[in-house]
């Protein structure tokens, strides 16, 4: 099947439109982070760096850590930013850019997402580096998609639904188990809730009146069993759904920089999100 130059759009150069990479511009191995100046804060850690690419949000840099080829790469904010990284990504490994055709052995990418996170317990301090096994997608990216969903999370789904009163239910979808164990060691384990904005989907008020008021609230006190929420952030949901949908391992990584039950903020994120990247750095 010949995919349309409207369906995937090619730069003259041959590259994917957005990212402004061909195939050799990325390694197997990928860590994804929100802030394009987050790039910089990995790419300082390579032996050396061997290839650089801006364009809009998306920065790329490719180099080696200990001997091991890495490519780090920004989205910017929001799934639907990693709906654009993870399709264009996967183009890159998984179609044939001249022919236009979808490969026949289709190559399986190691993505970590690097990320500042909010924490929605009390327990969770400020400093923790949280690994989410499940993400739960408030974004409605996953209407356009077909996800398929277990019996138990789609029963989380309902039920989480029902407990918030939100007028539509979210998706649920868990992480990779192989890159989870491979990194963990110290790190907390929890389940991460995707908002599709900061503000009144992360339960913060200025001067506009929020919907659900409770929200906040309702995903701290929410659990099934043995089952709870422990933090929330912008594009979890999104990295773990496109894992699942195109065949890659996908894991979030969350410093977590804020407590939002007690009120407290981390007095140097930076801190925070870079003990992780080395962490990250020396698991993968």
């Amino acid at each position: 099947m010949k995919i349309s130059e409207t369906d995937l759009i090619l730069n003259p150069d041959g590259s994917v439109y957005h990212l402004n990479l061909l195939p050799k511009n990325i390694s197997d191995t990928i860590i994804a982070v929100g802030d394009p100046s987050r790039v910089y804060m990995v790419s300082q850690y390579f032996d050396e760096v061997e290839f650089e690419m801006n364009k809009r949000e998306f920065i790329t840099h490719v180099g080696k850590y200990k001997g091991k080829r890495i490519t780090v790469i920004s989205t910017g904010i929001g799934s639907d930013n990693v709906e654009i990284f993870f399709n264009e990504l996967d183009a890159l490994v998984n179609i044939d850019l001249k022919t236009r055709e979808p490969k026949s052995r289709k190559k399986k990418l190691k993505v970590v997402r690097i990320g500042t996170s909010g924490a929605l317990q009390e327990d969770i301090p400020v400093g923790t580096h949280l690994l989410s096994d499940y993400a739960v997608g408030l974004d409605n990216l996953m209407n356009f998609y077909d996800l398929p969903m277990d019996d138990f999370e789609t029963g989380l789904a309902h039920d989480i639904q029902k407990k918030t009163g939100l007028p539509f239910m979210p998706y649920v979808v868990r992480g990779s188990e192989t890159l989870r164990d491979q990194i963990e060691n110290d790190m907390q384990i929890g389940n991460t809730v995707t908002c599709p904005g900061f503000y009144a989907p992360q339960g913060r008020e200025l001067r506009l009146p929020i919907r659900f008021p409770k929200l906040l609230e309702d995903l701290n006190y929410y659990h099934k069993g043995d089952f709870w929420l422990t933090n929330f952030e912008m594009e979890t949901s999104a990295y773990y759904a496109f894992g699942r949908l195109l065949g890659h391992e996908v894991l979030s990584a969350n410093a977590i920089i804020a407590n939002r039950i007690k009120n407290k903020f981390a007095k140097d994120p930076n801190k925070v999100v870079e003990s992780l990247i080395k962490k990250v750095l020396d698991r993968i």
